[in-house]
């Protein structure tokens, strides 16, 4: 993942033009973070996960559960200050605020990580989404087959099975997600 030295305000992010190779761009306190396109095995991750979440959300929400959260989105960007962060996978707040952006982070935010991904990155991804309002983050881990469930200042990593008190009484076969 490339990064540009000056920091750039938001305002100077958001006129940047289109870049030639369609990487993607991502701004986290001012620092630009260029990443390549996804490959194909991330993209089925991260499709696969959010067909799961819109079936799962679209019946709790039918039997009155999870009335808090709101839209199931992919590759959908959030404006936090000077952050603008794209999740690949995500569930807004049922009041997000939405104007031009969805305006702070979302209520869930899922990330599957890539051969560009640095820890360093990823760690302060998850901390910019909690201080703008996550309620939880998930980390895919597609080489170990693994995804690390964040929740404010705890982690857990799973495997098998994921459920979470977001979405109640749901289970994600995660065999099933990472043989997409």
């Amino acid at each position: 993942m490339g990064t540009t030295t000056a920091l750039v305000t938001f305002e100077e992010f958001e006129r940047f033009p289109e870049e030639e190779n369609e990487c993607k761009l991502e701004l986290l306190d001012g620092e630009v973070l260029r990443m390549p396109p996804p490959e194909f095995r991330h993209m089925t991750i991260a499709q696969s996960l959010f067909l799961f979440l819109v079936q799962a959300l679209g019946l709790l929400h039918e039997k009155g559960l999870s009335r808090d959260l709101g839209r199931v989105m992919i590759e959908t960007g959030y404006h936090m200050g000077n952050t603008w962060l794209i999740p690949d996978v995500s569930i807004t707040h049922a009041a997000q605020t939405v104007g031009k952006y969805a305006e702070g982070a979302p209520a869930l935010a899922i990330e599957v990580i890539s051969e560009s991904n640095t820890a360093r990155a990823m760690h302060r991804k998850v901390r910019k989404y909690f201080a703008n309002g996550c309620r939880e983050a998930w980390v895919f881990y597609p080489e170990t087959a693994s995804v690390v469930v964040h929740n404010g200042k705890t982690a857990v990593e799973r495997e098998g099975q994921l459920t979470s008190d977001l979405l109640p009484g749901v289970s994600i076969d995660l065999a099933q997600i990472f043989a997409s």
